[in-house]
């Protein structure tokens, strides 16, 4: 556990099976917008497939981290980090989200930097990823955690962040 400097305790893990409730918890609790720039298409549920895909991951392939705080003596999740490993073997593609009311406190930044450490452990070179070119405060972030930010090349819609490990 961590301490936020609110004196908040702070928990990031791998996600597990067992987290799916609290996983489409948090999912269902983010805004409207949060959905959109997190999944790039409206979203209101994850389907019962998606739950499975993104709780029983496969950790030669791919990795999620959670972050969690105790409420009511329940562990409430409120940020998750993944990634995924290209086809390439080298490098990870990877997406990060942070519950709304829970933003701007550094969770992102401790979620990212957890994640980076495994990917480097995991022997990966690069961590890339998709930004809409419209979400600024992803894309302000990314050049917080020193990721080169360029135009993708296929769609005008979309910046593409990457940052050698």
């Amino acid at each position: 556990r961590q301490q936020l400097p609110d004196g908040i305790s702070l928990l990031i893990r791998p996600i597990r099976p067992e987290d799916a409730l609290i996983e489409r918890e948090f999912v269902r609790h983010l805004s409207t917008e949060s959905k959109y720039l997190r999944f790039m298409h409206a979203l209101t549920d994850l389907t019962p497939e998606m739950l499975a895909r993104f709780t029983q991951i496969d950790y030669d392939r791919e990795m999620a981290l959670i972050a969690l705080v105790k409420q009511d003596e329940q562990d409430i999740e409120i940020g998750v980090a993944r990634y995924v490993i290209n086809a390439d073997g080298v490098s990870c593609e990877f997406a990060i989200v942070v519950a709304d009311e829970w933003r701007h406190r550094g969770i992102a930044g401790r979620l990212m930097d957890k994640l980076l450490e495994s990917a480097r452990d995991k022997g990966l070179a690069l961590m890339e990823g998709s930004v809409l070119a419209n979400n600024k405060e992803m894309i302000t972030f990314c050049k917080s955690m020193e990721f080169v930010v360029e135009p993708d090349t296929e769609d005008p819609h979309l910046v593409r962040v990457r940052k050698k490990l």
